[in-house]
C-alpha cells in the first residue's frame, strides 16, 4: 500500500475494525471473539492491527486464490469456504520442496546476476556445507538440480509467474502511466525499458516492468510504437487508462516532429480519455543533465585518471576510498561507457576533486600528462562542474524517493528551479557563496598568480545555468499545466474552491464541510485517505486522485534497473536472449513475490 510520510508528528493508531470488503478481497470474516480477522481457508485468527496484517497473511498463504478474479466467482469462492466444499492445498510433496528450493536458488542467481554456470558452484558449497554441519542430510542435495540448463528454465518460469501477476492486477487499474528508459542499458545491445504504474480502485500503486524492447530490431519509432502498444495490449491496459508519460530527453524521445512521445499523444488523443501529460527529466537526470554543463570535457580527462588508478595505483592508500566506491558500484571489471556514466555523478566527482593533488602526485610518479593541472581555466572549470553537479545530485536524491506522489516530486522541482535563480544572480554577482570547489580552486590559483591577471569568466557559468534553467522548463512544463490538480489533490481542505475547477466545486465544498473526512485527512496518510474516500459521493476528486497517484513519482524503479546492470555489466554482457534478458530484469525490480507453490505444482487451470 502507499508508504507515503505523515503530515503531522502525531503518533496515530490504525483503526483496528474489521472491514466487510476484506471478505472477498483476502478470504476473511469477523471472528465470533476478539478483535483480527478469521481466514475461511486455514481457519487460522490473523491477529491483525489493519489491513496490511490481513493482506501478508493472505499473499503469503493463499495467494493461489487470487486466479479467482470476477466479482461473481469471487463470492462463490467466499460461499463455498463458508460451507466448507473447498479445502486447504494439500502440503508439498519432498520433491515438490525440493523444487522449490531450486527455484528460490535461481532466483537468487538471478538478483545477484550470476551466470547460469555457476548454480553447480553454489550446490558444491552447499554439500560442503551439510557434510560438516548436518551429515545425515547430505542426500538432500541430490535432488536438487542446479545444472545450467535447469536454472535457465526455472528463471524464465519465475519471469512468467511473475507478468501473469502483473498482468491480472492490471485489469483492475483505473489509470497507469509508463517510462520508457532508453539509457539506462550499458551492454553491447541497446534496449528500450518500458515502467508501467497503475493505480487501482483502493487506490494502491503498482511499479512494474512491462516489456523490453530490442532497439536493434525496432529501430524506427513507428516499430517502437507498434511493439508498445502490443505490450499494453497484452498486458488489458487500453490508451484511454493512460495518464502520464516519463521518458528520458533523448531526440529518439522527444523529438519535435519525429519522437516517441508526440506518436503516442496522438495516439492516446480521444473523446474519452485525458491529455496524456509528459515529463523527461526525472530519468537519468545526474546523467543526462552533465553533459549540458561539462563546458571543457572535464568527466574525459578524469576517466582517464581513474583507469590509470585502477590499473596502476590500486595498491595506493589514498585511492582506497575511491576503489572501493567504484567497486560497490560496477563491479570490478567496468567498461568506458559505465565508468563515464558513474563520473557523471555528482558524489563521484566530488570526491575525484577531493583527492585532485594526490592524483595529479600520482600521475607525475608514472610519467603522466599533468597539463591539466597547470591549466586555469580547465581547474575553474572543474570546480564549478563538481558544484553544479552536486546541486544536481541533491535533487535527484529526492526524486528517487517513491510513494510520495507526483505533486511532492513538482514542489521539488521548482524549488530547485527557485535555487537555479539564486545561483544564476550570485554568478553575477560574482558571489561563489554557493560554488564551495570553484571558490576553492580561485583561492588556489590567486596564491600562485598576479594580482592584476584574470582567473575566470563568471559570464560562460552563468551561460551554463541559463541552458540548465530552460532544460528544467522543457523538460516539467506539462506538470505546471495540471498545477492546480496536484494542489487540489495534495491540499483538497485549504484548496479554495473558487479556483477549481467548474466540474469539481460542488464536491470540494461538500468534502471541505465534512468534519469526519477532516479528521481522516489530517490523521491518515494522504494515499489512505483518497483510498477511503466514497467514488459513489466524490467521483470526479476520486478521478482526480486516480489520475494524479498514477503519474511516476520518482526514479526509483528505472535507478533499481539501472543499477542492476551496472552492476552485472560482465554477465549481461554474455549472449542471452531478449526473453532471458526480460526474465532477468523482471526479476530484479519487481516488487511481487512468485508464487511458488502454482510453479512448483505446475498448477495452470482455474480450480484448486
Amino acid at each position: 500500500m502507499w508508504m507515503t510520510p505523515k503530515r503531522s508528528k502525531m503518533e496515530i493508531d490504525e483503526s483496528r475494525a474489521f472491514r466487510a470488503e476484506w471478505t472477498q478481497r483476502y478470504l476473511v470474516v469477523e471472528p465470533p471473539e476478539g478483535e483480527g480477522a478469521l481466514c475461511l481457508v486455514c481457519r487460522r485468527l490473523v491477529a491483525a492491527t489493519g489491513e496490511p496484517d490481513v493482506k501478508q497473511h493472505y499473499e503469503a498463504e493463499h495467494e493461489y486464490y487470487e486466479r479467482y478474479v470476477a466479482e461473481d466467482e469471487r463470492a462463490a469462492l467466499v460461499e463455498r469456504l463458508r460451507r466448507g466444499d473447498l479445502r486447504e492445498a494439500a502440503p508439498l510433496t519432498p520433491e515438490q520442496r525440493i523444487a522449490r528450493a531450486g527455484l528460490g536458488l535461481a532466483r537468487l542467481l538471478a538478483l545477484k546476476g550470476c551466470g547460469w554456470g555457476e548454480g553447480d558452484f553454489v550446490h558444491r558449497c552447499m554439500a560442503v556445507m551439510l557434510r560438516d554441519v548436518l551429515p545425515d542430510h547430505v542426500g538432500v542435495m541430490d535432488g536438487i538440480d542446479l545444472s545450467p540448463e535447469t536454472t535457465r528454465q526455472r528463471v524464465l518460469d519465475i519471469h512468467q509467474n511473475l507478468r501473469s501477476q502483473l498482468f491480472n492486477r492490471a485489469k483492475e487499474f483505473k489509470a497507469y502511466s509508463l517510462a520508457l528508459d532508453d539509457q539506462a542499458f550499458v551492454a553491447y545491445e541497446n534496449y528500450l525499458l518500458v515502467f508501467v504504474r497503475g493505480v487501482s480502485h483502493d487506490l494502491e500503486v503498482h511499479e512494474e516492468l512491462l516489456t523490453i524492447i530490442n532497439l536493434t530490431h525496432h529501430f524506427s519509432v513507428g516499430a517502437l510504437m507498434a511493439a508498445i502498444l502490443e505490450a499494453l495490449q497484452t498486458a488489458g491496459l487500453s490508451l484511454q487508462r493512460m495518464v502520464g508519460l516519463t521518458t528520458t530527453h533523448t531526440l529518439r524521445m522527444i523529438g519535435e516532429n519525429s519522437g516517441l512521445v508526440s506518436y503516442m499523444r496522438e495516439k492516446a488523443v480521444s473523446p474519452n480519455c485525458w491529455n496524456v501529460i509528459h515529463y523527461s527529466g526525472f530519468l537519468h537526470l545526474e546523467l543526462l543533465s552533465s553533459y549540458d554543463v561539462d563546458v571543457n570535457q572535464i568527466i574525459n580527462a578524469v576517466s582517464e585518471w581513474i583507469v590509470l588508478i585502477k590499473t596502476r595505483g590500486v595498491r595506493r592508500p589514498e585511492f582506497q576510498a575511491l576503489l572501493t566506491e567504484s567497486e560497490s558500484e560496477h563491479g570490478e571489471r567496468v567498461n568506458g561507457r559505465c565508468l563515464n556514466n558513474w563520473l557523471r555523478k555528482g558524489k563521484t566527482l566530488k570526491l575525484i576533486f577531493s583527492l585532485r593533488k594526490e592524483i595529479e602526485t600520482f600521475l607525475v610518479s608514472i610519467g603522466a600528462t599533468t597539463v591539466h593541472f597547470t591549466d586555469k581555466e580547465w581547474l575553474c572549470d572543474f570546480g564549478f562542474l563538481v558544484d553544479i553537479m552536486d546541486h544536481l545530485r541533491e535533487i535527484s536524491e529526492l526524486l528517487r524517493v517513491n510513494r510520495v506522489f507526483a505533486a511532492a516530486a513538482f514542489d521539488h522541482i521548482c524549488a530547485f528551479e527557485v535555487k537555479l535563480n539564486l545561483l544564476q544572480r550570485q554568478v553575477e554577482e560574482k558571489n561563489l557563496t554557493h560554488f564551495a570547489a570553484l571558490s576553492q580552486v580561485v583561492d588556489e590559483l590567486k596564491e600562485n598568480l598576479q594580482e592584476d591577471e584574470k582567473i575566470l569568466d563568471l559570464e560562460r557559468y552563468r551561460g551554463v545555468i541559463c541552458r540548465l534553467q530552460k532544460e528544467f522548463e522543457r523538460h516539467f512544463k506539462d506538470l505546471k499545466f495540471i498545477k492546480k490538480d496536484l494542489e487540489l489533490f495534495a491540499n483538497p481542505f485549504s484548496f479554495k474552491p473558487e479556483y477549481a475547477p467548474i466540474s469539481v466545486r460542488v464536491e470540494l465544498t461538500k468534502l471541505q464541510a465534512s468534519a469526519n473526512l477532516w479528521e481522516e485527512y489530517r490523521t491518515k496518510d494522504l494515499g489512505q485517505f483518497y483510498a477511503g474516500l466514497s467514488a459513489e459521493s466524490y467521483p470526479i476528486i476520486k478521478g482526480v486522485a486516480c489520475k494524479v497517484a498514477s503519474l511516476f513519482d520518482s526514479s526509483k524503479i528505472c535507478e533499481k534497473a539501472f543499477s542492476y546492470l551496472t552492476r552485472n555489466q560482465h554477465t549481461l554482457s554474455q549472449p542471452l536472449t531478449d526473453e532471458h534478458l526480460h526474465a532477468l530484469f523482471r526479476i530484479a525490480t519487481t516488487e511481487i513475490e512468485p508464487r511458488w507453490d502454482d510453479l512448483v505444482r505446475g498448477r495452470n487451470e482455474s480450480n484448486p
